[in-house]
Formats: structure tokens, C-alpha cells, sequence
């Protein structure tokens, strides 16, 4: 499902997504500052290149930081469960 979210960042010009996860970031962190939100409000300030391999990341750490990503909402409903559906 990462690597979907990042072609539809990589798809706009303008990363309309990562404006987006910032905003979802900062709902999260009102409603329940933790130490794994805090960790994605300090990768959202990197550079689109550095927060893709954060994304990408296939190691345990990167599966890790997944498990709480602000990404939800860039792809549809419909996208997500096609992606349930197919996986094993």
C-alpha cells in the first residue's frame, strides 16, 4: 500500500499528499501527542525524497513507522480494499 501512496505523491507536481498527511499529523497530535507521531512530525520535515524512502523502507524499522504513518486518506476506500483483496 506504500508504494501506491508514493506514486500518487510522485504522480502531483504540487504533493498535495504530503500537505495532507501534515494535516492529519497535526489532528493526531492534538487529539494524542505519542512518541511515534512525534517521530513522523520530525520525518515530514525532511524532503519528499528522504520522507519516499521512509515509505519504501522494507526493513523491520520501516515496517515499524508504517504501522503509524499520516498517510491515510491519499488513496480511496475502494483502493485500499483492492489492496486487502489481493494480498496474501
Amino acid at each position: 500500500m506504500a508504494r501506491a501512496i508514493v506514486a500518487r505523491i510522485d504522480a502531483d507536481p504540487d504533493r498535495c499528499g504530503l500537505d495532507h498527511a501534515r494535516r492529519v499529523l497535526e489532528r493526531w497530535l492534538a487529539a494524542r501527542p505519542c512518541p511515534a507521531l512525534r517521530e513522523w512530525e520530525r520525518i515530514l520535515q525532511r524532503s519528499w525524497t528522504e520522507i519516499r524512502e521512509v515509505l519504501l523502507d522494507p526493513s523491520e524499522e520501516g515496517r515499524r513507522l508504517r504501522q503509524s504513518d499520516p498517510f491515510c486518506g491519499i488513496l480511496t476506500p475502494q483502493e485500499r480494499w483492492e489492496f486487502y483483496r489481493a494480498s496474501p
